[in-house]
């Protein structure tokens, strides 16, 4: 026990040594209890059932050949990865020009690493990615300063998905801002547009917005008017995901006490500087984690547009797996493909566990 007396007051406290943790074998830990060793066994049982995969995968591999016709010989055939590599990644692209798709990737990846801090956002980041943008769907198009000009139907693989997640994604946060504070207006034309809106989108599958923007919109266009089916397969997900986004985003402006609106208007705030500055700010912070998941759904539904004829990079992995010289390395090419999905998926996760952590800090600061 610790007295100490200061002026007048006198404070007791009464410190205590932290109990020690008793430290449990590793032994302990994996059969301590009944549970505990049903799980140890039940681990032990799923591990051993991967050995064949393993040998399949990595013993058993073919990683090198020049003849095809060895390959898989009771093991996986990456060397097929290696030969179809650059028509899985750049698709149906020109191999001439392929370097034009791969500066695309280049500058997007430059971009993505530069938008990560929070100090950086901005209005000069969001100009930044228009120019990057439109510089990298000139360099896709061709046609301008000597390049020459390769059309929408010619792109394909990595590109492709990528500017697909991107663009949608980008195109649809506005809009699914505006359904969200339209759902909460007060007004009743724009709350009854804004939910008519979005309870449509999300009460329809993607593949049926998909098969409507690839082959109803051309039907209901005037005589002679027509949009490139690309254009049309980003419109249909731009409208997906900015449905999706306006529920999160709504979830979020409920979290933030109406009071503060209040006082910024007592104050004589502008409506518009209280949601730019006061609202939003708030409520996209409480809804990191699903904006999170929001995103990575709607990098993997970019898949989906094979249906309507969007060669992806998973069109170009199942048409590269059907080359007849090869034998039939389905599985290996889906893996591969698989793998550069999680890689993109599992990246965004990170970084929004990283930002969530820093904007906690912030609140505690």
């Amino acid at each position: 026990m610790t007295v100490v007396q200061a002026n007048s007051f006198t404070t007791i406290s009464t410190t205590a040594a932290p109990p020690k943790r008793r430290r449990r074998s590793f032994v302990t830990l994996l059969f301590g209890d009944l549970t505990a060793s049903c799980l140890t066994v039940l681990t032990g049982f799923l591990l051993l059932s991967f050995v064949p995969a393993l040998n399949w995968a990595i013993i058993d591999a073919t990683w090198v050949t020049t003849d095809p016709s060895t390959c898989r010989q009771g093991g996986a055939c990456w060397a097929f990865i290696l030969a179809k590599f650059r028509f899985i990644i750049f698709g149906t692209y020109p191999p001439d020009e392929q370097w034009r798709p791969l500066l695309v990737m280049a500058l997007m990846l430059l971009m993505v690493l530069a938008s990560l801090s929070p100090r950086l956002w901005g209005m000069k980041l969001l100009c930044a990615w228009g120019a990057v943008i439109t510089a990298m769907l000139l360099l896709m198009w061709g046609g301008v300063m000597g390049l020459s000009p390769v059309p929408s139907s010619a792109w394909g693989g990595l590109p492709v998905t990528l500017l697909l997640a991107l663009l949608s994604l980008g195109l649809g946060f506005p809009f699914a801002v505006m359904l969200a504070l339209g759902r909460r207006s007060i007004l009743p034309v724009p709350r009854l547009l804004a939910i008519l809106t979005i309870e449509l989108v999300r009460g329809l599958p993607l593949v049926g917005l998909l098969f409507v923007a690839s082959i109803l919109l051309p039907l209901l266009l005037p005589a002679g008017w027509s949009i490139d089916k690309l254009a049309r397969t980003l419109a249909a997900l731009t409208v997906f995901a900015a449905a999706y986004l306006a529920e999160v985003i709504r979830g979020g402006l409920q979290g933030v006490s109406p009071g503060q609106a209040e006082a910024a208007k007592a104050l004589g705030i502008p409506s518009w500087k209280i949601i730019w500055h006061i609202v939003l700010p708030q409520a996209l912070q409480k809804v990191i984690p699903p904006l999170t998941n929001t995103t990575i759904v709607m990098v993997k539904n970019t898949s989906l547009v094979l249906i309507v004829g969007v060669f992806d990079m998973l069109s170009a992995g199942r048409v590269a797996a059907t080359d007849p010289q090869w034998p039939a390395p389905y599985v290996e090419s889906y893996i591969f493909v698989a793998g550069i999905y999680f890689l993109i998926c599992f990246g965004i996760s990170n970084y929004s566990r990283w930002l969530e952590s820093c904007v906690q800090a912030r609140s505690y600061r």
